[in-house]
């Protein structure tokens, strides 16, 4: 094995794992705000990054351990997770239809903190 060849392996190797932690401190963060989040789009979209930091993991297990068929479930996740999100988006839309009170109390909050914000 040449120097070049060893030290791409050694830095590889720690760039995965560097990518690794910052991956579990957003999870962590995302997790706190999809429950802490003050209104249901919030939520829709923290569960979105839940799902996009869930294909980081994936991939950078699959990187890590050479078994590069993880690759392709983090593709089919990434699918799956699209089709959550337009899913979501479309309750959200039909509940403001639908004149539901919850959420037309956070869209007057919501107009209020933009009205006083400018």
């Amino acid at each position: 094995m040449s120097p070049l060849e060893n030290f791409s392996s050694q830095f590889l190797g720690v760039s995965v794992h560097i990518a690794l932690v910052l991956l579990t401190i957003s999870f962590v963060v995302i997790v706190i705000r999809t429950v802490k989040g003050p209104s249901l789009p919030d939520r829709v979209v923290a569960l979105d990054m839940l799902v996009a930091v869930g294909i980081g993991f994936i991939a950078a297990m699959g990187v890590l351990t050479g078994y590069y068929l993880y690759i392709d479930i983090a593709i089919t996740l990434g699918l799956v997770g699209f089709l959550a999100t337009v899913a979501f988006a479309r309750f959200v839309l039909n509940r403001g239809l639908a004149g539901d009170e919850t959420i037309m109390e956070e869209v007057e909050e919501s107009i209020e903190r933009r009205k006083a914000g400018r």
